[in-house]
């Protein structure tokens, strides 16, 4: 049985006993059972997974369901799960992605063009607007995104997927990928002119 996401640490000795411990290690004690390293990683995860899900599916309740999901994947699949040298956060965050496409494939279906578009900007530009501390702002005008637009800006900025990754996993053309990221970044342009001037002067 899975251990409650939003228990405690009994201690604060045992709050602290695996900070320092490298994720894999980690995921060996949750295939004994361990609950303690079963919450060591929930703390050191559960914030880029909880961001992945709320910016594919603008839904915090949804996205809270997505995160429960994903952390009881990691307790039950621990033992078959490939930890690369950046630790387990790659494999939550792909799975959070996945989910979340599920979740919307289930509740909707949206049409999307295979318009090609006329530039595509650079995705540095949104790299700098995240390193200057805007990722809050950055966040809420993604939501505001169409949503085929808002999903594949998420694969491919935020969860690295190549155009034709993100077209595999939203079942499109890579030019549809392009159009889709093109509008996207227009979009996000016009609700953070102020940001992306200062991103450009600079």
């Amino acid at each position: 049985m899975a251990p409650k996401l939003n228990e405690q640490p009994t201690s604060q000795g045992e709050s602290n006993a695996g900070r320092d411990v490298n994720d894999a290690a980690l995921a060996q004690l949750i295939i004994a059972g361990d609950e303690i390293a079963f919450r060591c990683l929930v703390d050191r995860h559960l914030g880029s997974v909880l961001g992945v899900a709320k910016r594919m599916l603008r839904d915090d309740a949804e996205a809270q369901d997505v995160a429960q999901e994903v952390m009881l994947r990691l307790w039950r699949q621990a033992a078959t799960i490939e930890i690369g040298p950046t630790g387990v956060g790659a494999w939550l965050r792909r799975v959070s992605s996945n989910l979340s496409i599920d979740r919307i494939r289930a509740g909707r279906r949206t049409d999307v063009t295979d318009e090609v578009p006329e530039q595509i900007d650079a995705a540095s530009q949104l790299t700098g607007l995240e390193a200057s501390e805007l990722g809050s702002r950055v966040d809420l005008a993604l939501k505001l995104l169409p949503e085929r637009q808002r999903l594949a800006l998420t694969l491919f900025h935020y969860e690295g997927l190549s155009q034709i990754e993100v077209g595999r996993e939203l079942g499109v053309s890579d030019e549809a990928v392009e159009s889709l990221l093109a509008r996207a970044r227009r979009a996000l342009k016009l609700q953070l002119q102020a940001e992306w001037r200062q991103l450009l002067e600079d």
